[in-house]
């Protein structure tokens, strides 16, 4: 069953709101990741923060494969199609990484659809199987090839769990790239819209856990408090949360997003750096990936065709 009236489109309600117009797109999606680091800055630099909220399941994952424990698989199964990002942009992540000592830049991915999430495997095997029946896979992995849009702004967004590499959709801003974006007039909101409705043709009940203003990398989580906690004398089973520590780290963020701003985003006439521009499609197209793929692994059903 395709849809309905019932069934509307989630993501043509803000393109609604902003009447089709990329420049108030754009302001929406700033307007989401800058309220989101504002509210957890205070969050954290609160005398009341209790520590970062650590990742269990990645923990198991990251313990198990240095052999300290038995071996560990993830139970969560999902289906996504995911933007992976170009060279450029993984040196991007990789300058952050380096200036706040986190992980290495291994399976990156933007969530383009998530169509599934946290299932078991042999629903979400059926869910492969009934879109590959549909013959609409080869549409979705492609529809990069012909649909082309932008991403601007480089940002670290960050909260109590984990910290992201967000952009943001691109407004008619001056390009330096040799691709006809048409103004930015299909932007990456269109984007999510037009692949979300391709899957519900074909009478797939999606169940996504979030349809969030967000375009983004997520570069680091925390798998442990190590290095942020100081003996506490009063409570000896207790940690205590060194405020110190966790101050120095925001502190450290704004100031890669301060660079940001001067290094990557456009400034007046001027054209943006390379590297503060992504043209999702870029080297690969749409990847249709299944599987234990939460923190960007999985396996690849298929990936579409890309363009330099």
């Amino acid at each position: 069953m395709g849809n309905t009236v019932e069934e509307a489109n989630p993501f043509d309600v803000l393109i609604a709101e902003c009447q089709d117009d990329p420049k108030q797109i754009q302001a929406r999606y700033e307007a989401h990741r800058s309220n989101r680091n504002v509210q957890y800055r205070e969050k954290l630099l609160s005398p009341d923060f209790k520590g970062w909220q650590v990742d269990d399941i990645l923990k198991k994952l990251h313990a198990s494969a240095n052999g300290e424990t038995l071996p560990f698989v993830d139970p969560r199964h999902n289906l996504t199609l995911y933007a992976r990002p170009p060279q450029h942009i993984r040196d991007l992540v990789a300058e952050v990484q380096q200036a706040i000592r986190e992980i290495a830049p291994r399976q990156l991915h933007m969530t383009t659809l998530e169509i599934a999430s946290c299932r078991p495997e042999p629903e979400v095997e059926g869910l492969v199987s009934q879109l590959q029946g549909s013959g609409v896979v080869p549409k979705l992995v492609d529809f990069l090839f012909h649909h082309r849009t932008r991403l601007v702004k480089p940002m670290i967004s960050y909260d109590a769990t984990a910290m992201a590499l967000s952009f943001v959709p691109a407004a008619g801003e001056e390009t330096t790239t040799a691709h006809n974006v048409d103004d930015d007039g299909y932007t990456y909101h269109h984007l999510r819209r037009d692949v979300s409705s391709i899957v519900t043709a074909t009478g797939l009940q999606m169940k996504p856990r979030y349809i969030a203003l967000s375009a983004h990398i997520t570069i680091a989580r925390f798998i442990t408090r190590d290095g942020f906690v100081i003996d506490n004398p009063n409570e000896a089973e207790d940690e205590a949360v060194d405020h110190a520590r966790v101050a120095a780290l925001v502190e450290r963020v704004e100031k890669i997003n301060e660079m940001f701003r001067t290094k990557y985003w456009f400034q007046g006439d001027g054209a943006i750096s390379g590297k503060g521009e992504w043209l999702v499609g870029q080297e690969n197209g749409l990847e249709f990936c299944k599987g234990t793929s939460f923190y960007g692994g999985g396996e690849a059903v298929v990936v579409g065709k890309g363009f330099q």
